[in-house]
């Protein structure tokens, strides 16, 4: 189809082409259905379709999959004879066997490139939400930025972020004049939620070298889109960490993008897999800022297509954006279930041809009840549409095959070696040594210049009964009057104002202008 990414037939046949128009891709979008349904093919042909077209693409591969995209499929496939039969049926005619370019990326570091962000560019409110943090505990968060930002001190990686919240907790009483009551037990809190985090796996998201937007949007030498993948199904052990990273992804897009209107094919078209984990006990607030970010990014040319079993699991005015969907059956057992299968089924625009409702009941795997927009963006009539067979492989690639596909990647060693480079750790240690070591010398000039006589009183010599000892009073004196001269020192070093202020995004991430 010209200008479009074919989706399958419609009709009483399946004879009539039914395609995704590239010009309102960037409407969003939605795939949903039951277990079992097709969803995972739909997500594979609407990828090979985009990349075919030059889109580049970004998914997350929950169940492995979706790594058969970089393999032609093959003829010699129990599934050649099925596949063959329904693109004939469809009017597939040039349907063929092919891999699409295909780049590998994995917040571990193990099925694809590593995948990093720093703590700064995260933010307070992502962060949060990926902590799971109290009001107390976010407030202290916020603080932690707002010292860092107004310092010049990088949060790139968790220790960054540890050291800060130790010496916050060092002078919570200096800092609670300015920001409010700062609670140690909330900073222990924040701490252990850091360590948890860390025993996950967590502390290899942040880092350096961070990952450069620009390259999950780009083409191969024949034009093709790249079609980004995220190893996700070690990942999805931690739920909270995979939608965070994609929430905070999408973010990104949103702030460094440059505004484009509608152009006639997206810049990137984002697959979010399992969507339900983005707004399951998110705050109102944080849902709000989606919301927002998915009503606002499609000018700047991005997609975002929502992947979940059912659409009641996404909220409604974020359901409301999403003008391309893909419906594979839903089952009703309960009452509830009912009642989301007749709300799904009153969103689409009626066809006369058959009851919407019962159509989503009964569509088969691989078919699926569809609506794309249509001219000026209107909502097109309901089909049941028979889903087109993919040309790449259905279903994972060994191990091997991946890592030869990593091994020619253009990305191979820009990612793999991480960096240490100075920030708030190495600042905070080194301010607390020269602080120490002021200090220190302070006291011995004040030693060389005191009254002999009076130094012989001060080190007297007392009788305890059983031996004779040195006097402790004034070494008592000397520390605690060292332990208040390096706090004063390094409180007004961190809270002087410097002038130089970090601009945050929508969602607290760091606005680095476009």
């Amino acid at each position: 189809m010209q200008d479009a990414v074919f989706v399958g037939g419609g009709g009483p046949d399946y004879g009539t082409k039914q395609g995704l128009s590239l010009k309102y891709a960037n409407r969003h979008g939605l795939i949903a259905g039951a277990t079992g349904t097709g969803k995972t093919v739909t997500l594979q042909i609407l990828a090979e379709g985009f990349s075919a077209a030059g889109v580049p693409v970004f998914m997350a591969d929950v169940k492995g999959d979706l790594s058969g995209l970089s393999k032609a499929g093959s003829a010699n496939d129990k599934l050649h004879v099925p596949f063959t039969e329904r693109a004939a049926t469809i009017g597939f005619a040039d349907y063929s066997y092919t891999a699409f370019p295909v780049t590998f990326w994995d917040l571990f570091g193990e099925q694809g490139h590593p995948v990093r962000t720093t703590v700064s560019e995260m933010g307070p409110l992502l962060l949060s939400q990926l902590l799971e943090l109290s009001e107390a505990q976010e407030g202290i968060l916020n603080i932690a930025f707002r010292l860092a930002d107004e310092e010049g001190l990088p949060l790139l990686d968790l220790k960054d972020l540890q050291a800060l919240l130790v010496w916050i907790g060092e002078n919570a009483k200096d800092l609670s004049l300015r920001y409010g009551n700062v609670s140690t037990a909330s900073i222990g809190a924040i701490q252990r939620r850091l360590l948890v985090l860390e025993n996950q796996g967590g502390a290899k998201l942040f880092g350096e070298p961070a990952l450069d937007l620009a390259d999950l949007m780009r083409c191969d030498a024949d034009g093709r889109g790249m079609v980004n993948i995220l190893a996700s199904d070690q990942l999805m052990g931690s739920p909270k960490l995979y939608a965070t990273f994609l929430l905070w992804l999408l973010s990104e897009l949103f702030e460094e993008l440059p505004e484009v209107g509608d152009p006639d094919k997206p810049k990137l078209v984002f697959f979010f897999d399992e969507a339900h984990l983005l707004f399951d006990d998110a705050p109102k607030a944080l849902v709000n800022k989606v919301e927002q970010v998915a009503r606002l990014i499609r000018s700047k040319g991005v997609g975002v297509y929502f992947i979940t079993q059912n659409p009641a699991d996404v909220p409604d005015d974020i359901l409301g954006q999403l003008g391309n969907r893909v419906q594979h059956a839903l089952r009703a057992f309960t009452a509830k279930d009912r009642k989301e299968l007749r709300m799904a089924a009153e969103t689409y625009r009626e066809n006369p041809a058959f009851d919407t409702e019962q159509a989503i009941r009964e569509v088969g795997v691989g078919e699926a009840v569809t609506s794309m927009l249509q001219k000026k963006g209107v909502p097109g009539i309901v089909e049941r549409t028979l889903v087109r067979p993919p040309s790449s492989q259905l279903g994972p690639i060994t191990p091997d095959e991946r890592a030869g596909v990593m091994a020619v990647s253009p990305m191979a060693g820009k990612y793999d070696t991480p960096l240490d480079r100075t920030s708030a750790f190495e600042i905070l240690k080194e301010r607390a040594t020269k602080a120490a070591a002021e200090a220190a010398k302070v006291e011995e000039q004040a030693e060389e210049a005191e009254d002999p006589a009076v130094r012989d009183f001060n080190a007297g010599r007392r009788y305890s009964g059983t031996r004779v000892t040195r006097s402790t009073a004034r070494a008592t004196r000397s520390t605690t009057s060292f332990g208040d001269q390096m706090t004063r020192m390094v409180v007004k070093e961190l809270t002087g104002t410097t002038g130089r202020r970090i601009v945050r995004g929508i969602l607290g991430g760091l606005f680095k202008g476009r």
